[in-house]
């Protein structure tokens, strides 16, 4: 799996996940994938229990940490903390793209209790 060309794509809370680099992949410590946020979408808050970094590819979305906007720009880098709040939205007209990378196994929780294995770090 050295070169990753085509993404296994998967879809939550109307964003598209573009998984290159999972444990179901061939990774044993490492996932990486792409995430796209449609026009004016607003995200799903959730707590995260592995680290997060998030570079910003296209567009202009904010980022809630702990419940805190930041509004991002392209080649904005975002350090996401074990055990943090995080919410993406993209309130422009254009997509918003960015380049995730985090420990396999990645794990979170909304607000509601749900518990989500993403399967793009699986």
């Amino acid at each position: 799996m050295p070169v990753v060309t085509q993404p296994t794509v998967h879809g939550m809370h109307g964003s598209l996940f573009e998984s290159f680099v999972s444990p179901s992949r061939g990774s044993t410590e490492l996932c990486a994938w792409r995430t796209v946020v449609g026009p004016t979408q607003q995200g799903t808050a959730h707590r995260v229990d592995r680290e997060e970094i998030f570079l910003v590819l296209g567009g202009e979305p904010v980022l809630y940490l702990d419940g805190r906007p930041e509004a991002l720009q392209v080649g904005a880098v975002v350090f996401v903390p074990a055990d943090s709040e995080v919410r993406l939205d993209n309130p422009g007209m254009h997509e918003a793209t960015l380049w995730v990378t985090a420990v396999a196994g990645l794990q979170a929780t909304t607000a509601s209790g749900q518990q989500i294995s993403p399967p793009w770090a699986q």
